[in-house]
């Protein structure tokens, strides 16, 4: 594995590489959900190369960057042994050569002040901004991200569509705990005994599921999520049911769902989302919901 640390080495190792490069792009502090990441990428592509940067710019001035895990020589053995052709590992002025405040920006309207974004704002800004670039220096033909961070997933397959890069965005289904809990590099700021009540986040999105294919109303869904969650010592900034594919408000005859949860556990901020199909059919004027499993 090529360990490139400038871009002038990354630009010399993409030359020898061929047209065929899958990239997945990490802030460190690997898991086993990152490597289902490379597992996918090295399945489809002749060459494999991922990223460590922990972005500056997606952090708000009292979120967790200086925190933030930086394991760099256990990171670097994940990806050796899940044979990752090379990995970069950019400094801040390979990824923001004019300064943070002096490069370009890019931004997706509307989406990036939703959801997470309201409660992170300039989060994604920081997010698109970066990756836009990191796709810019590797050429990849697609780029692997996690379905964890759903909206954030959502957010750069539009970038890239809007841009007319030519890469494909590919999401990758969440690697989960046995009782459920998203792998998150953040779960281990988790003390034990809030570990136990974390894993009834995804429960509580599976119980919304479950109502949703009952027929409840979505906004009645919500607001029993919401409930359940802080009944547990949860305090949730959000659930929110919308349309899988461009994360907007459903309709009647919207069938792909996402049930979308951001909580926090203590200190600890945690993201999850389930997708679901609804089918609807329209009979004597009332809507009837049926369920599909996958």
């Amino acid at each position: 594995m090529k360990t490139l640390r400038t871009v002038a080495e990354l630009a010399a190792w993409r030359a020898s590489a061929g047209l065929d490069v899958g990239f997945v792009p990490t802030m460190g502090g690997l898991h086993e959900g990152h490597e289902a990441l490379m597992e996918v990428a090295r399945r489809a592509h002749a060459c494999v190369i991922a990223s460590i940067y922990v972005n500056p710019k997606q952090f708000g001035p009292e979120e967790d960057f200086s925190q933030y895990p930086r394991t760099e020589e256990r990171d670097l053995e994940r990806l050796a042994q899940a044979s990752v052709d090379a990995v970069f590992l950019p400094r801040e002025e390979d990824m923001y050569p004019r300064g943070r405040d002096q490069q370009t920006e890019v931004f997706v309207p509307g989406l990036s002040d939703e959801l997470c974004g309201v409660w992170r704002p300039g989060h994604f800004r920081g997010v698109t901004t970066v990756v836009a670039r990191l796709l810019g220096l590797v050429s990849p033909r697609a780029c692997y991200l996690g379905k964890k961070d759903y909206q954030q997933w959502r957010l750069i397959e539009r970038m890239a569509a809007d841009l007319a890069l030519p890469v494909a965005i590919v999401g990758v289904p969440t690697v989960r705990e046995a009782d459920g809990l998203a792998l998150s590099t953040r779960n281990r700021y988790l003390r034990p005994d809030e570990r136990k009540i974390a894993a009834f986040l995804y429960q509580t999105l599976q119980a919304g599921r479950a109502e949703i294919w009952a027929g409840l109303p979505l906004p009645t869904v919500e607001e029993g999520c919401m409930a359940r969650l802080r009944q547990v010592g949860f305090g949730p900034e959000y659930v929110a049911i919308r349309r899988a594919d461009d994360l907007q408000g459903v309709s009647a005859d919207d069938r792909q769902l996402v049930i979308l949860a951001a909580a926090r556990l203590a200190a600890t901020r945690l993201i999850d989302n389930l997708e679901l199909e609804r089918s609807v059919a329209l009979d004597g004027g009332d809507l009837q919901y049926g369920r599909k499993t996958g």
